[in-house]
């Protein structure tokens, strides 16, 4: 496990040795600060102050960001072959995983807590339910642990950011909306396999309020499905 938090580390403080981290936070912070207040300060029209401004905005900012953050994880080691040299060192391809997935997944937490005072100041201003706010800050988070694990699987697929950014992408677009389709496309047992397949479902679950285990079950599964994947990507790769 201290291998895995020196990785983090490591990889967490890259982030800011270039313009990646500060780029997206400028963004981020920009965008879901606009949209909430332009939004979700109505609070004379409707008697209420809410977060669902915030919360849909920064689905949709951290959908299309993830894939750029974790597009070079395992691409540009695979391509410089810093991955045989890393590997020189008493670690393991899933340590290494790992590493950068907490290492992005800690980025991801950060722009999230520094969106708190919108949270502090919008409940100042009206009544807000604290209880879907919370989930909802835990539904981002488990959105983007998700997210974040098929980047890197896709990034472990090839030497390519721009094929691994797009792959990523793909995939993310299936598991938003094509999943969804496909569940009313098809009856019965397939129907019910797209439908739960759909993380949108998932997540609309959980940022409503209601903290299910099927739904906590479904995140941590496709993050470790995925990491797994990388790793397995890794091996074969390794092994040829």
């Amino acid at each position: 496990m201290s291998k895995t938090l020196i990785i983090t580390s490591k990889e967490f403080r890259s982030y800011f040795d270039s313009l990646m981290a500060y780029i997206m936070l400028f963004v981020f912070l920009g965008l879901t600060g606009f949209f909430t207040w332009l939004y979700g300060t109505d609070v004379f029209y409707t008697n209420t102050a809410s977060l669902r401004p915030f919360f849909q905005t920064a689905y949709w900012t951290l959908f299309l960001f993830i894939p750029a953050l974790t597009m070079k994880h395992i691409a540009e080691e695979l391509k410089t072959g810093t991955i045989e040299l890393l590997l020189t060192k008493p670690v393991t391809y899933w340590q290494v995983i790992a590493g950068k997935f907490f290492a992005t997944w800690l980025l991801v937490a950060v722009s999230l807590a520094l969106t708190l005072p919108w949270y502090v100041t919008i409940a100042n201003l009206g009544p807000i339910d604290h209880g879907t706010a919370i989930t909802g800050y835990l539904g981002l988070l488990l959105m983007s642990g998700a997210y974040i694990s098929i980047g890197i699987f896709t990034s472990s697929l090839t030497q390519n950011q721009i094929v691994a950014f797009l792959l990523a992408l793909i995939t993310g677009i299936f598991f938003q909306i094509l999943f969804s389709m496909l569940s009313s496309v098809f009856d019965g047992t397939i129907g019910d396999i797209f439908g739960y397949l759909d993380l949108r479902t998932h997540y609309d679950n959980i940022t409503r309020g209601v903290i299910d285990s099927r739904d906590l079950i479904y995140f941590l599964s496709v993050i470790f499905l995925a990491l797994t994947g990388a790793e397995a990507s890794l091996l074969k790769k390794n092994l040829n």
